[in-house]
């Protein structure tokens, strides 16, 4: 074995690999860090079996040979199917120029990527192998290229993607650090199909030419209140809502971008500690750390869901505190009855608990008042009726619950900022809090 890779070949390694060839017939190569191949028992890759200018591994009879189909094409064919493998969490399976089919999954080691298997030894079932040994160019005669991969089986689709999450399997054994790495991975890659399905809408609600939507402040209250009742699916898709705005607006500064992800994640885990949950410092430290380190999108979504996850995961909607019961009644009890004149007697009543008592632990919990939070409710009732119907200020006044227009204009400013008419004018932008 070529002692110059960085990760030279483990004994698990080795024993799992060596089960996975004898149970399926295929070939396997081990990756290392640095997408560089090598083999569990010194023997060639498959595809040089196959075609031996064509190693994927820049061999000699590559290099300079314009008319050669690998010319390193090969390598970058690996890397890309490595690398969309760590995106999703999930196998990757693909076929080469030449007929031959592969699948591969990354290995990872405390949340970095270590390395990838991938496997080979099988030719897809819709090719012409007369036709394939045409991309030979003379440099081995087209039967010498059919003699050669007459030794390999044909292979359909089902049967692949079948080895491919056997791999997977294999892979999963041999990560470490963080068992639930890989469905982590895949996750976030569906998070990011639903990004990338928001913004899409935003592009077709705001054509090029019109004017972009501001950043949605309201939506960074409706986060926290989310996750302060433990509602793991509503915050992740607030999170979506607020991201794809983040990023339609704002398509050439990622600074920005990375700055206001920032600011997102030090609200939520403000929100964490207000919540009393035990979330260690030094996983927010890093959290906070991986966003200023970012290169791409991707990184700075990807550690925000983390973050989400991970306090999601701590706050369970008041669970196990003594009044989790009434203070989840108390709740639905508000969201059911906020657009009519509602008392803390009445509301501590219903919840079973006394008012003073009921005044102290509402806040501790919510992280703001009573008052503040009916209002808040009002004010998002309010916005959404001033963008989705011609109704009068007077009209949607009434409709929230607010004693007069005046007070709606008072109290609607104080949230977002704006007047009711300039949020309504500007399209539900809003340019600064107050």
């Amino acid at each position: 074995m070529n002692r110059s890779y960085n990760n030279p070949v483990s004994f698990k390694e080795r024993k799992i690999v060596s089960v996975y060839t004898r149970a399926t017939g295929s070939n396997v190569q081990i990756f290392d860090n640095n997408f560089r191949p090598f083999g569990v028992d010194e023997k060639p890759g498959i595809e040089q079996s196959i075609c031996l200018y064509c190693t994927g591994n820049g061999g000699d009879n590559c290099k300079g040979n314009d008319n050669c189909p690998g010319n390193n094409n090969c390598r970058e064919m690996h890397i890309k199917a490595i690398q969309e493998s760590g995106r999703s969490g999930r196998p990757h399976a693909y076929q080469c120029d030449l007929g031959l089919m592969f699948w591969t999954n990354s290995i990872y080691r405390d949340g970095e990527f270590s390395g990838a298997l991938r496997g080979s030894g099988y030719l897809g079932d819709n090719i012409d192998r007369a036709e394939f040994a045409k991309k030979c160019n003379g440099i081995i005669s087209p039967d010498e290229f059919i003699r050669r991969v007459s030794a390999f089986p044909l292979c359909d689709t089902e049967k692949i993607q079948s080895l491919a999450e056997m791999l997977l399997l294999c892979a999963e054994a041999l990560s470490t650090g963080n068992e639930n790495y890989h469905e982590m991975l895949r996750l976030r890659s569906e998070q990011q199909a639903s990004l990338s399905v928001l913004i899409e809408k935003l592009k077709k609600k705001y054509p090029e030419g019109s004017m972009l939507p501001g950043y949605p402040l309201d939506k960074e209250r409706q986060l926290i209140a989310s996750l302060y009742r433990g509602d793991k699916k509503e915050t992740e898709k607030i999170l979506d809502e607020l991201l794809a705005v983040l990023v339609f607006s704002n398509p050439n500064n990622f600074r920005y971008i990375q700055l206001r992800t920032l600011e997102l994640a030090v609200l939520l885990v403000r929100a964490e500690v207000n919540s009393g949950s035990r979330i260690a410092t030094e996983i927010n430290v890093r959290h906070l750390k991986q966003i200023q380190e970012a290169k791409a999108i991707e990184e700075l979504a990807g550690t925000l869901y983390s973050i989400v996850e991970n306090i999601t995961g701590q706050i369970a909607s008041f669970q196990g505190l003594p009044h989790a019961l009434a203070m989840r009644k108390a709740e639905a009890y508000i969201r059911e009855n906020f657009t009519r004149k509602i008392s803390l007697r009445e509301i501590a009543k219903f919840a079973g608990l006394s008012a003073p008592y009921f005044s102290t632990i509402f806040k501790a919990e919510m992280g703001e008042n009573l008052s503040k939070y009916v209002n808040r409710l009002r004010v998002e009732k309010a916005s959404k009726m001033l963008l989705e119907t011609d109704s009068p200020l007077s009209e949607i006044s009434s409709a929230c619950c607010f004693e007069d227009q005046s007070w709606f204009t008072k109290i609607f400013k104080a949230f977002t900022g704006i007047s009711p008419g300039k949020y309504r004018n500007q399209g539900g932008n809003i340019s600064f809090s107050a």
